[in-house]
């Protein structure tokens, strides 16, 4: 099971990240290419300490969306999505092989990230963004969702992923960040339900239903607080449990 986080995550002299304590134990990092956070220097550093880690970096690209997070829908048309994504990968793709890295995969952040699990235009401009941009990275996504489809067919690895700190609904989609419990705090209970989603390859809904989870990346969100300390419990008791934690590129 590889690991992931997000990270990069601030802007400037803003911070919200920790990206050093985070790259310690994850095995791929997403990696904000400045449309939602980071900027130049902020990718630059990251990209650099997760080469010496070996971390794989990805691209986590997201709409234009600095004052919202990123976590704000917006209705962008196809070809200028698709554009804007080629844009953020080849802004990291710059830091990353300066660090005698490369970029890995792409994984969208945010309200883009839950719009192409739905939303068959938008998943498919994020595809044809990644073409763009050179093609041959996988995409990491929600299991079942247009955007993995889109990935499949245009020949590009296509990665299911689950989430121990987000809640599900009985669909298997993400309960939506506005609604209560959208975001599971307990530790305890993150850690579980990472390690069940990885043996037992489900989770529990919000309605109490049992859902299957079928994924190969486990996210631990690198802005929930606490995060570094939570991805190392997640990662220990993944270890412990007889998971293999590597990364799937």
């Amino acid at each position: 099971m590889d690991l992931n986080a997000d990270l990069g995550e601030g802007f400037g002299r803003w911070t919200l990240t920790d990206d050093e304590a985070l790259l310690a134990c994850v095995t791929s990092a997403n990696v904000a290419c400045g449309f939602h956070a980071g900027d130049a220097s902020v990718m630059r550093r990251v990209c650099d300490a997760a080469a010496v880690n070996g971390v794989r970096i990805g691209a986590q690209v997201s709409y234009r969306d600095l004052a919202g997070f990123g976590r704000r829908s917006m209705d962008v048309p196809a070809d200028e999505l698709a554009a804007e994504v080629a844009y953020q990968i080849g802004a990291l793709r710059v830091f990353a092989e300066a660090a005698g890295s490369t970029v890995s995969y792409v994984k969208p952040h945010g309200a883009l990230y839950n719009r192409t699990v739905h939303d068959e235009e938008q998943a498919a401009a994020v595809v044809a963004g990644v073409g763009l941009a050179g093609g041959g990275l996988a995409v990491l996504g929600l299991p079942g969702s247009h955007l993995l489809t889109h990935a499949s067919a245009a020949g590009l690895p296509a990665v299911e992923e689950a989430f121990a700190d987000r809640a599900y609904t009985a669909r298997g989609t993400l309960v939506p960040r506005g609604e209560p419990g959208a975001v599971v705090h307990d530790a305890d209970d993150v850690v579980r339900r990472g390690v069940g989603m990885a043996l037992d390859r489900a989770v529990t809904a919000v309605d109490g239903s049992r859902i299957p989870v079928e994924a190969r990346s486990l996210c631990v969100h690198g802005d929930t607080p606490g995060a570094a300390a939570l991805a190392r419990r997640v990662r220990a008791a993944l270890e412990d449990a007889g998971v293999r934690v590597e990364a799937f590129t």
